[in-house]
């Protein structure tokens, strides 16, 4: 599928990759923007009454190292039509 197809998947809460990238077991999803609670000193000046600050939506990968990272897709994945939905 297309990167426009892809994109209405991930808000739909699925998990995606493509068949082309060299990597096994990576996949991309869409992380639900909310209130959490601060972690980091640098951003307490800006919590609320309950000690949460609001994150905006992100992408987020699961890489190579089993790991999670803030994902931005690249012109090559926007532009890709080897996108799926995977379990």
């Amino acid at each position: 599928m297309n990167f426009s197809d892809a994109l209405k998947e991930l808000k739909n809460g699925k998990k995606l990759q493509r068949s082309g990238w060299n990597g096994k077991n990576l996949f991309v999803y869409l992380v639900s923007g909310g209130d959490y609670k601060v972690q980091m000193d640098c951003i307490k000046p800006y919590a609320d009454n309950n000690g949460c600050v609001h994150y905006e939506p992100y992408f987020a990968i699961k890489n190579v190292k089993n790991t999670i990272n803030t994902w931005i897709p690249s012109v090559s994945d926007i532009l890709a039509n080897d996108w799926e939905v995977i379990d």
